[in-house]
C-alpha cells in the first residue's frame, strides 16, 4: 500500500480511536476499511477517513449510542449542529433536575427545609362535582397538556351552561419526568348536572382535607418546585397523628398571591 493507507494501529493513533473500536465502527458500517487484502486480511485505512475518523471519536466522548452518531455524521454541518446544540439543551436540563435530586437527599438527611416545612398548613376541602381530562405526559409536555385539557373542560362547562370560574387542580397519579411519561389529570368543579364528553370524564370528590404550601415565586418551575413537594413530604414524616392519602395536586389560583399551591390530601 501507499504511504496514504494506514494499517488500524497507525490510524487510530492518528484519530484517537482503539483498534477495537475501529473493528467494532467497521462493524456498524460507519468507518469502513478503505481496503482489506484479500491474502493476509490486513484493514487498511486511507487518509481521506481521518475526519470522519475524528468526528466518530469526538462523538463518542459525547456518550452518544451508535446509531445516532450513523444518523449523525450523514448529516450536512449545520444540521448536524442544530441536533447537538438540541441535545445539548436536554442534557442540560436533565442535570439541572439531577442536581435538585442530589440536594433533596442532602435535605431529607439533614431533616428537610425548615423554612418550607414550617410553612405547611392544613385545611378542609369541601366535597365537589369534577370534570376532568387525564393523559400521559413528561415533564416538557406538561405545561402544554394542561393548558390544553383547561381551556377545553371551561369551554365545555361554558356550552353547558355552567360557571367555568372554579379552581383548576392538576393531579399526579404517576411520577413526570424527562425519562419518561407519567399520568396526570387535568379537573375543574362544577355543579348540577353534566354528561361525560369525549375525553372529558366526570366524578365526585368527597370533602377531606389537605396539606398544602402555597408555591414561591423562585421555585414555580421544575425542578425547583420538587423543593415544595419534598417539604410537604417531610412534614408528612414528622406529623406523627396524620399520613398522607392519595396522589398530590397542584391548584391554581394558589392562596394568597401565590400562582399556585401543592396538596397532598391526608387522612387522620
Amino acid at each position: 500500500m501507499t504511504d496514504s493507507y494506514f494499517l488500524p494501529g497507525r490510524f487510530g493513533a492518528a484519530t484517537r480511536l482503539s483498534p477495537k473500536a475501529l473493528r467494532l465502527y467497521a462493524e456498524q458500517g460507519l468507518l469502513v476499511p478503505a481496503h482489506v487484502d484479500p491474502a493476509t486480511g490486513y484493514r487498511y485505512y486511507a487518509a481521506a477517513q481521518a475526519g470522519r475518523a475524528r468526528l466518530i471519536a469526538r462523538l463518542r466522548q459525547l456518550g452518544l449510542p451508535i446509531a445516532r452518531i450513523a444518523r449523525l455524521i450523514e448529516l450536512p454541518p449545520e444540521a448536524r449542529l442544530a441536533e447537538l446544540h438540541a441535545w445539548l439543551e436536554v442534557q442540560t436540563k436533565r442535570l439541572e433536575e439531577q442536581s435538585e435530586l442530589v440536594e433533596a437527599i442532602v435535605r431529607q438527611s439533614s431533616g428537610g427545609d425548615d423554612p418550607l416545612i414550617g410553612a405547611v398548613r392544613v385545611r378542609d376541602v369541601a366535597a365537589s362535582k369534577l370534570v376532568y381530562r387525564q393523559g400521559h405526559v413528561s415533564v416538557d409536555a406538561l405545561e402544554a397538556f394542561t393548558q390544553s385539557a383547561e381551556a377545553e373542560i371551561r369551554a365545555y362547562l361554558a356550552r353547558c351552561g355552567k360557571s367555568d370560574s372554579g379552581p383548576m387542580t392538576l393531579h399526579f397519579h404517576e411520577p413526570v419526568n424527562h425519562d419518561g411519561k407519567g399520568l396526570v389529570e387535568v379537573a375543574l368543579p362544577y355543579s348540577g348536572s353534566l354528561e361525560p364528553s369525549g375525553d372529558l370524564r366526570i366524578r365526585f370528590q368527597p370533602e377531606g382535607r389537605e396539606a398544602y404550601l402555597a408555591v414561591p415565586e423562585t421555585l414555580e418551575t421544575f425542578p425547583m418546585v420538587l423543593r415544595v413537594y419534598d417539604a410537604i413530604e417531610t412534614w408528612f414524616e414528622q406529623s406523627s397523628d396524620l399520613n398522607c392519602f392519595g396522589s398530590p395536586y397542584e391548584t391554581y389560583p394558589g392562596s394568597g398571591d401565590a400562582r399556585f399551591d401543592v396538596a397532598y390530601p391526608i387522612v387522620l
